[in-house]
């Protein structure tokens, strides 16, 4: 009878169909496994990229931050005692000046710097004892007055720690790997540019937790998460290289301001040695001088209280202007 012909064709067929299936199955099993260990290793370096230039973007604003205040130290602080002695001061007869020196300097500005230098002293003791880092990050992310304008004399370098601190965006710069998990801010989710951190961390440990993967399927989820995942690692890059460009633009600035202030110091210092500290009874060239000195200060004061970030970590708007202005 054919029955039995027909069993055993059956069990064949059947025989063939499962061995298909299985290589189909090892197949996709393969090829899950291939692209979660892609997916893997794209969000991982991702993620790499962006804790190497989070460090060098921390180390900018640090190095920004410690220009500022050398200068206010330095040749800004030599500039307050000289035109403290000046009696019957009055900037604006002085004729032929250059464009930076038509900028001018009033009572206020002047009374500002005067704060600004007594501050910028216990900070660079503090920087001598190395107790100063996150003071520099603070004030070289933001405004130097309002970033001094949160401490006294006596405890500056402990309160603008605690603005480290406290700060989502400046934690984030001094924070932990972004490979590791680490923020800056127990419990915290720093904000730069539109990246969150925080999810973008968690969805990349499913990636990670997924190993072989189950099925293709999920091995699919998991690298249409990994793109997103990668591209808001991106955007967090390309903000840190623009606040990194920000800081250099910025730092290269307030070198140049200050090594034309120099000689003008000195020759302030040169005038009322020879001429007396009566400002009505210099001479032109003399006012001129001393014109020029204090629209520099002006003009580096106006840096140093121009923010470089917004609270959520972007470049503020205001440095752009300001440069665009200065390089006119």
């Amino acid at each position: 009878m054919p029955i039995p012909f027909i069993i055993a064709g059956a069990t064949i067929a059947m025989g063939v169909s499962g061995i298909g299936i299985g290589a189909k199955g090892g197949y996709d099993q393969s090829r899950a496994k291939k692209l979660n260990h892609e997916s893997n290793l794209r969000a991982q370096n991702a993620s790499l990229r962006l804790d190497d230039l989070r460090e060098k973007c921390s180390e900018a604003l640090q190095n920004l931050g410690e220009e500022k205040i050398s200068v206010l130290n330095g040749n800004v602080t030599r500039f307050v005692e000289i035109f403290s002695q000046l009696k019957n001061v009055d900037l604006s007869d002085c004729e032929g000046l250059d464009e930076l020196g038509k900028v001018q300097m009033d009572d206020k500005d002047f009374a500002e710097m005067k704060m600004l230098t007594s501050f910028s002293s216990s900070l660079m003791q503090g920087a001598a004892t190395g107790l100063a880092g996150g003071a520099f990050t603070a004030i070289g992310a933001y405004s130097a007055a309002s970033s001094l304008a949160a401490a006294s004399t006596g405890t500056a370098i402990s309160a603008l720690h605690g603005v480290a601190a406290t700060n989502a965006t400046l934690a984030w710069f001094g924070g932990g790997s972004i490979a590791t998990g680490g923020l800056g801010m127990a419990g915290g989710t720093a904000i730069l540019g539109g990246i969150v951190a925080g999810p973008a961390l968690l969805c990349m440990g499913i990636i990670v937790g997924a190993r072989a993967g189950k099925n293709l399927e999920n091995a699919r989820v998991n690298a249409y998460q990994t793109n997103e995942i990668c591209e808001e690692l991106e955007n967090g890059s390309v903000e840190c290289i623009a606040i990194r460009r920000r800081c250099s633009m910025f730092y290269n600035l307030l070198a140049r301001l200050d090594a034309y202030m120099m000689p003008l110091v000195f020759e302030m210092e040169d005038i009322i040695k020879s001429e007396g500290k009566d400002y009505a009874q210099l001479t032109d060239q003399s006012r001129k001088i001393i014109a020029s000195a204090a629209a520099t200060a002006k003009t580096i004061k106006t840096v140093l209280d121009t923010p470089l970030l917004t609270e959520s970590g972007a470049v503020t708007k205001a440095s752009s202007v300001l440069l665009d202005e200065i390089d006119r």
